[in-house]
């Protein structure tokens, strides 16, 4: 059985995953400063931000239509399409892809379809994105398959500490954080990712070294890192993620650790200098 995993473009995928045939990108897109930026494999981080940073808006994301991910599936004419979006209770995305899904069964009843919610983004789509192709490579049912990605969403952690939280307060993800966000916007917030796919708080420090060290403790303390696989996503900081890779490899017992680099819609909540991790 042929199968596609299509995800949006803030799963951060390396360039060198993106090689493998399976794989489809439905693009975001980002309004800046009165510029339009495709978040596709021509995107230029540099020149976004910039102009976020001459910009007194903050940016403004469109999700994919559902023609996009209709097309998006139907590339290849899979038996199978398995769908990863960001979490749907920060973007459009998933709707999208949902509504999608209801015209790829009514025009090809036979394809087996499923959209995932990965209540996350970034470095956690990355892994949810992996997972699936791990388990359809090896011949799994799709029902089985679907399943068990289910089950592994549902115990992925979701972790990130920005150098900025600008974007994300005017573009209102942060609603339930207001009061806090306003007193701590010259201190780092350590936030993660509620299992429903919020963001929450978990505590803050007086520099970004010291919100880094206590997120790798904190992975450390908890007994169901051991054996997974760690994503560190990063900002335009490549120094930092590899000071997290360091720390992480030192203290905790991750199987694997993988680097990224922040698409166009990671750069824009992660803003310049975020790291996001997931595992």
């Amino acid at each position: 059985m042929s199968f596609k995993i299509v995800v949006d473009s803030c799963c951060d995928l390396t360039p060198q995953m993106l090689k493998d045939p399976c794989f489809v990108k439905a693009p975001l897109t980002i309004q800046s400063n009165g510029s339009t930026f495709v978040d596709d494999e021509n995107f230029d981080q540099a020149d976004l931000l910039w102009s976020m940073k001459q910009s007194e808006q903050a940016p403004s994301t469109a999700c994919p239509s559902p023609q996009v991910y209709l097309d998006a599936y139907c590339q290849g004419d899979p038996d199978e399409v398995y769908v990863v979006t960001l979490s749907a209770l920060l973007s459009g995305s998933h709707n999208s892809a949902e509504q999608a899904r209801l015209m790829l069964e009514e025009e090809r009843p036979q394809v087996n379809v499923h959209v995932f919610n990965s209540c996350s983004a970034a470095s956690g789509e990355v892994l949810v994105a992996l997972k699936i192709r791990e388990l359809a490579s090896s011949g799994m049912p799709f029902k089985h398959v679907v399943r068990e990605v289910e089950q592994f969403i549902y115990r992925m952690q979701t972790l990130f500490v920005l150098e900025s939280l600008e974007n994300l307060r005017k573009n209102g993800r942060l609603t339930k954080l207001q009061a806090v966000v306003t007193g701590a916007l010259r201190i780092k917030l350590m936030m993660a990712a509620t299992p429903e796919g919020e963001i929450c708080k978990l505590g803050q420090a007086m520099s970004m070294k010291q919100a880094l060290i206590k997120l790798v403790d904190r992975m450390a303390a908890d007994p169901n890192h051991e054996g997974r696989t760690l994503a560190i996503c990063h900002c335009n900081c490549l120094e930092r993620a590899f000071l997290v890779k360091t720390m992480a490899e030192q203290k905790c017992k991750f199987a694997h650790i993988l680097l990224l680099e922040a698409g166009g819609i990671t750069t824009v909540y992660a803003n310049d200098g975020g790291i996001v991790l997931a595992y």
